[in-house]
């Protein structure tokens, strides 16, 4: 299939490509959308390069994603991998006596060089209700510990649950390279987060007509601190919110964030580029 035109998946048309290559710094090559057909991993690299998008990290969150991204990290020299149990994994599991295995599972794994980060973890409490909450802060904090104790950078997800978040980074003191995957918060959250010394990733959210609050946090967001994402195949940028998202629309994100930056798109390219590389290491 070109990566110029939509084909069997219903995808949209490729963006013209960046400047300067950069990194989607979180996407599940392993999930599909109810009714869409499987991506194969070689064409999702493919297409994503086309655009100047050249390096990927593959998140695996749950047991299968995880075997998925130990098998791609190994095939694929454009992707690293991240895993761990997805806040909302964790009550499931715990309920039914999987966890600890699940743990174990997770431990090994990290240990492999090209597993780069992990995550993501951290508090979801939109969909997992208050019973579930103890243990996903205490999923939370094994996760962060696993990340100090083998040196990795982690990726947090965090939905409605800002202050939780930012309350257990502080209890359990946060590892070097903390990311703050698909940043959600305000201006005042996104201030805190950087005199913390965290890196702020931002998806196609930040595109969306109605996320002016999150155009106000970016401006924030030195260009030290940045990264971008998909979080594909969900929150597909602006003007194909609603479609299927891949890596290869992350130039729609790059040019939104130099627009509210005031900046030219190769200073955001290489910005994220170099970021990526300081949180995650060389691919």
């Amino acid at each position: 299939m070109s990566p110029t035109s939509s084909g069997r998946h219903g995808l949209p048309a490729a963006p013209d490509p960046l400047p300067l290559s950069v990194v989607d710094n979180h996407v599940h090559l392993d999930i599909t959308r109810e009714g869409d057909e499987p991506f194969d991993v070689a064409e999702a690299v493919a297409r994503a390069r086309s655009v100047g998008v050249t390096r990927l990290v593959q998140v695996g969150c749950d047991l299968d994603g995880i075997a998925f991204t130990m098998d791609v990290i190994d095939r694929h020299p454009e992707i690293v991998g991240g895993i761990a149990l997805h806040p909302n994994e964790i009550p499931r599991l715990a309920a039914s006596g999987g966890l600890e295995d699940a743990y174990a599972e997770v431990e090994r794994c990290a240990t492999h060089d090209r597993i780069r980060a992990i995550g993501e973890t951290g508090l979801d409490y939109f969909r997992t209700g208050p019973d579930g909450v103890p243990a996903q802060q205490e999923g939370f904090r094994w996760h962060l510990d696993l990340a100090k104790r083998t040196g990795k950078a982690v990726q947090i997800h965090d939905r409605d649950a800002h202050d939780d978040v930012l309350r257990i980074l502080i209890e359990e003191g946060a590892p070097e390279h903390t990311v703050l995957h698909c940043f959600s918060g305000d201006l005042s959250m996104a201030r805190e987060c950087v005199e913390r010394g965290y890196y702020l990733s931002f998806a196609g959210t930040v595109t969306f007509k109605n996320a002016r609050d999150l155009r106000d946090a970016l401006t924030a967001v030195p260009l030290d601190r940045l990264l971008v994402e998909t979080d594909a195949p969900y929150l597909t940028p602006s003007p194909h919110r609603g479609a299927t998202n891949a890596s290869y629309l992350v130039p729609h994100t790059v040019r939104a964030i130099a627009a509210v930056l005031g900046l030219d798109v190769p200073a955001v390219c290489r910005a994220v580029s170099e970021n990526s590389e300081q949180v995650y290491g060389p691919w």
